[in-house]
């Protein structure tokens, strides 16, 4: 299957580092525009010119907005219209037991996780619908389905994405337009390794150790039994991006290694 994104432009959002830079990355061989999104100037600057060195002939450009705020989403709308695929990757995450979790990171969670999505969805999938083509890929997480005990404010924010994306999905009965969720498991992202990092310096163990024990302790159910690299996810995500994904809408895509002990 080769998939070609020639004549599409596709936003990336959170895409400076992490699953949303293999994602961009993944995009921009597919010969899309890619417009690549972080809140800093010199982080989207040095993202894009590594895009444009890894991938030849790569159209990548990049738009510093934060997506975390209304005012950052207008700002990113009104210098980017339009775009023909729209991947909602901003997120942040933070181990905290739940009596340590203070009503403003409740508030804070929910704004970069799930309210920068709504807002630029509402942004630009009219016009998608209009063109009669457009893909929205909300990145959720299998935390969503699985809540983390660690984590619970960023699980119910994953979950949430996943009710907005099938919301999203029905609006687009009977057109070329999809919305899906793509749910990772644990993603070596550069975040996670700096996480990863701290737990094996508080447990006096090896990088690889204090992955490999994160993986059986708190991802007992994993098959793949190791942190996905964040290429693997990016890989689905391209696929939901591509044409040739035109069947698949109102998905909730797994690339979680297996955790989630369900068949459906």
């Amino acid at each position: 299957m080769k998939i070609d994104l020639s004549g599409k432009t596709a936003l990336v959002t959170g895409s400076t580092a992490g699953i949303g830079n293999a994602i961009a990355k993944g995009l921009a061989a597919t010969g899309a525009e890619v417009v690549v999104n972080g809140r800093g100037r010199a982080k989207v600057d040095a993202a894009v010119a590594a895009i444009a060195q890894a991938v030849s002939g790569a159209k990548v450009r990049g738009v510093a907005a934060d997506v975390s705020t209304a005012a950052g989403c207008k700002a990113l709308l009104a210098a980017l219209p339009e775009v023909d695929i729209l991947v909602n990757n901003a997120g942040i995450f933070e181990p905290k037991g739940f009596f340590e979790i203070p009503d403003e990171d409740w508030s804070r969670f929910f704004e970069v996780n799930v309210m920068s999505g709504v807002r630029l969805s509402r942004g630009y999938m009219q016009g998608m619908l209009k063109r009669n083509w457009g893909r929205i890929v909300f990145i959720s997480s299998e935390s969503g389905l699985n809540i983390p005990t660690e984590m619970i404010h960023y699980g119910m924010t994953k979950t949430a994405q996943l009710a907005i994306a099938r919301g999203l999905a029905e609006l687009t009965r009977g057109t070329a337009v999809t919305v899906n969720s793509v749910l990772p498991g644990p993603t070596m992202s550069e975040g996670v390794e700096t996480f990863v990092k701290d737990l094996a310096k508080q447990n006096g163990q090896s990088v690889e150790e204090a992955a490999a024990n994160f993986v059986k302790q708190h991802r007992p159910t994993s098959l793949l039994q190791r942190f996905a690299s964040t290429e693997e996810i990016a890989n689905l995500v391209v696929y939901a991006c591509s044409k040739q994904a035109s069947a698949t809408n109102g998905a909730a895509l797994r690339a979680e290694g297996g955790i989630v002990n369900t068949i459906a």
